[in-house]
């Protein structure tokens, strides 16, 4: 697993979510309604984050 704390898993899982809600914010407010976009961006967000976690603690690697 490598050098991976608690840390690194929540700062991903944050950066994850927070990044997807700002891109669906900035799409809603260019479609009209931010509001629905940041939802939209924290739906998507959730399962993007626990992919990427997955991806950085399995190392990419498919189990043998």
């Amino acid at each position: 697993m490598g050098s991976h704390t608690l840390a690194t898993a929540s700062g991903l899982l944050l950066g994850t979510v927070g990044g997807a809600m700002i891109v669906g914010a900035l799409i809603g407010w260019a479609l009209g309604s931010w509001g629905i976009g940041l939802l939209i961006g924290a739906v998507v967000g959730i399962p993007l984050a626990i992919f990427v976690v997955y991806k950085v603690y399995n190392g990419g690697q498919s189990p043998a």
